[in-house]
């Protein structure tokens, strides 16, 4: 069990924070797609798909986000909601990740595609920072601890998306801007953006053994390999591949290896 104590009047000022930042994120969201202003993210994402492109119904996945994001926010910010371990972890870096998913929003409508790339790498080195540092205390919380089911998980949901809408971000405006470095042909360029997006998500469920984190990052990937069905077979293949990796391996290492005597069990 995460050490549980009375929030500070700092610590108070800290939540307050947070969830005014996690509701930004959603309104400005909310209210760029209401108000049609700029691009919407799919229409960003599609403007320089030629290497590599996500089916449009990926991003619909941003509404089961928000949804996890407010809940975290209204709950770590009820005074009756002790302070804990987890909880002082993770809320400065979800304050900025929270204010860098919604400042992205803008920038992707105004087409600042320098600025998207910057915000969204910075949004997920910052939630990556306290998972990894603070994965042993996650592996130990039990199954139906609140801080898992309430901090844990929105943060490693958005983690996730994030990991493998950052690399997309980036192979998307580096062709857009003919940037792509011709050292390998733009298909080698999205197999090993796949790849690294494969590799990060199993590492990082392994620390944790959460399973929060490599499910979007698996439907993701299988937004990728339906959006490559009709343009590019081979690449459509290794994007199901590589979702199946890490979907199947991230069962494994939340539930198979959390069993083990010094884990706590079925830690999802």
């Amino acid at each position: 069990m995460s050490s549980v104590v009375r929030p500070s009047g700092a610590q108070m000022t800290r939540r307050i924070i947070v969830l005014v930042a996690a509701v930004f994120a959603v309104l400005v969201n909310a209210g760029q797609s209401a108000l049609g202003l700029g691009q919407s993210p799919a229409e960003f994402a599609a403007d320089s798909d030629a290497t590599l492109r996500a089916a449009s119904y990926a991003f619909s996945i941003w509404g089961v986000i928000f949804l996890w994001m407010l809940v975290y926010g209204v709950r770590q910010a009820l005074p009756q909601t002790g302070e804990s371990d987890i909880l002082s972890a993770f809320g400065w870096p979800s304050v900025i990740a929270f204010i860098g998913i919604g400042v992205w929003t803008i920038a992707a409508g105004a087409d600042a595609e320098a600025a998207t790339v910057v915000l969204i790498f910075a949004s997920l080195i910052v939630l990556l920072i306290p998972l990894l540092t603070h994965a042993p205390a996650i592996r130990r919380l039990p199954r139906m601890d609140r801080d898992r089911w309430t901090v844990v998980w929105p943060l490693a949901l958005l983690a996730g998306w994030l990991t493998v809408a950052a690399p997309l971000n980036l192979v998307t405006v580096a062709t857009g801007n003919g940037d792509l470095p011709a050292a390998l042909s733009p298909t080698s360029w999205a197999v090993l953006a796949i790849g690294v997006v494969t590799v990060a998500a199993l590492l990082v469920t392994f620390a944790t053994r959460t399973l929060a984190y490599p499910l979007p990052v698996a439907w993701g990937l299988l937004a990728l390999f339906v959006g490559e069905q009709e343009r590019n077979g081979f690449l459509s293949a290794v994007a199901l591949g590589a979702a199946v990796a890490v979907l199947v391996g991230g069962v494994i290492l939340a539930f198979r290896l959390s069993r083990r005597p010094d884990r706590q069990p079925a830690e999802a």
